[in-house]
């Protein structure tokens, strides 16, 4: 399982590394649509939206993304910010107030319309910070989603090692908070090496906010992993899917990264406009 694990992670790095600082944007962003797309079907399928509901779900996730992309072709610049921001504040809702309170409530949400407005809020933001991010540099997306991996081993290799105390037993047994602490020590060092090749390396009082930054951003990694196998176990299942050997579906790869990227670019947007 481990091999074939770390196979399909060394394929999908490299094909994203490609992607990301070769494609064009219109190539970029056509990725990006699919990228929801998977992840739209496979949460219908959490969802337990049957065939015909699945498929106008589908349907109406693409013309989202789509009328996303085609609203941004005809607005200015300063409206493109405004309607992102709007965007991103409906994820900051959902991450930082809703899904706690889901998580700790331990809700059981079954009703067909909630879930699929969930699923939006949960889709459609990450699939526009992925767009944003990358326009604003390839290599803060990188920055970003590395750190979010590099949370996932280390908290992975950490829970096997030391894990014993058990972080949120109902929802998903494996975690630990040790597995925790070893994700805010992988991200320590991860963001001081980063810093050390950074252009701003001389500025060394900005290096302490920007570690603070990461441990939250562990936390709300923490969250998002938390809430997909919340989703996973109300609906009876160990995988979002099997379209990747060793990891299951997409969801289960980028459920960290629908609670991180879109508030990353919320902070940098909000920056941007000050």
């Amino acid at each position: 399982m481990l091999r074939s694990r770390v196979i399909t992670a060394v394929i999908l790095l490299a094909l994203l590394l490609a992607a990301l600082f070769a494609l064009p944007s219109a190539a970029w962003a056509a990725l990006v649509v699919v990228m929801v797309m998977q992840g739209a079907v496979e949460w219908s399928r959490l969802s337990g939206l049957n065939s015909g509901k699945a498929n106008i779900y589908w349907g109406l996730t693409l013309l989202l993304m789509l009328g996303l992309l085609w609203t941004d072709a005809g607005a200015t610049e300063a409206q493109q910010v405004y309607i992102h921001l709007a965007v991103y504040a409906v994820s900051a809702l959902l991450w930082l107030i809703i899904v706690p309170s889901w998580l700790i409530a331990g809700w059981k949400v079954r009703h067909p319309l909630l879930m699929a407005l969930t699923g939006w809020a949960v889709l459609i933001p990450t699939g526009l910070a992925m767009l944003d991010l990358r326009v604003i540099s390839p290599w803060i997306l990188l920055f970003v989603m590395g750190l979010v991996w590099v949370a996932d081993i280390s908290a992975y290799f950490a829970g096997r090692r030391f894990g014993k105390n058990k972080l949120a037993p109902s929802i998903s047994p494996g975690k630990t908070w040790e597995g925790v602490v070893g994700a805010m020590l992988g991200v320590t060092v991860y963001v001081a090496l980063v810093w050390s090749f950074s252009p701003d390396s001389d500025r060394r009082e900005a290096l302490p906010i920007l570690l603070l930054a990461s441990w939250w951003w562990v936390g709300l990694a923490v969250i998002g992993d938390l809430f997909e196998s919340a989703i996973k176990r109300q609906a009876g299942v160990k995988d979002s899917g099997a379209l990747l050997p060793g990891h299951g579906g997409l969801l289960d790869r980028i459920d960290a990264l629908t609670s991180t990227l879109p508030l990353a670019a919320l902070v940098i947007l909000l920056q941007q406009i000050k």
